[in-house]
C-alpha cells in the first residue's frame, strides 16, 4: 500500500513540475512575442516619421485588409489612403507614435494587438485614436493581416 501511495505522490509531483515548467515556457514565449510585435510596430512608426511609406507598409502582409466605412479594402487601397490623406508628397503631414499596446495571442501564429496611435507635429492639431490589428506570424516576422483603426 505504501509503494502505491508513494508512486502516486511521485506521479503527482512530476505532473505538477511539468505543468509549471510548461506554463512558465508559455509565459516566456508570450513575453518574447509581445516584445517582437511592439518592436516591429515602433520600427514601422519610425519609418513613417522618416517619410519612408514603403518601409512602413512592410508591416502589412500582402493579403492584408483594412476596415473602411464601406467594408474591408486591400493593400493598394490602404497605401492610397496613407498617400492621399496622411502624406504631403514624400513626407507625412504629421509624426506617428503608438502607445498602450496590448498583445493577445490567438494560437501560435496569430495575435490581436490593440492600442492607441497619435499623429502630432507640424503645427497641426494632434489627432489620436484606437486600433485593433490581427497579426500573423510569417517567415518574415509578424505582419498585419487586418487593420481596424479609428
Amino acid at each position: 500500500m505504501n509503494n502505491k501511495k508513494g508512486f502516486l505522490i511521485l506521479a503527482i509531483l512530476l505532473f505538477l513540475a511539468f505543468a509549471q515548467s510548461n506554463v512558465q515556457a508559455q509565459a516566456t514565449n508570450a513575453d518574447a512575442t509581445t516584445m517582437q510585435i511592439t518592436a516591429a510596430m515602433d520600427s514601422s512608426a519610425n519609418e513613417w516619421n522618416k517619410g519612408d511609406l514603403e518601409s512602413f507598409m512592410i508591416m502589412y502582409d500582402p493579403s492584408a485588409t483594412m476596415m473602411m466605412p464601406s467594408g474591408p479594402v486591400g493593400l493598394d487601397a490602404i497605401r492610397a489612403l496613407y498617400v492621399n490623406k496622411y502624406f504631403n508628397g514624400k513626407m507625412p503631414k504629421q509624426n506617428l507614435r503608438y502607445s498602450d499596446m496590448q498583445v493577445r495571442l490567438l494560437g501560435n501564429d496569430y495575435a490581436l494587438l490593440t492600442g492607441a496611435f497619435t499623429l502630432y507635429g507640424n503645427n497641426l492639431p494632434e489627432r489620436s485614436g484606437r486600433y485593433s490589428l490581427v497579426l500573423i506570424h510569417t517567415k518574415y516576422g509578424w505582419k498585419i493581416l487586418h487593420d481596424h483603426s479609428g
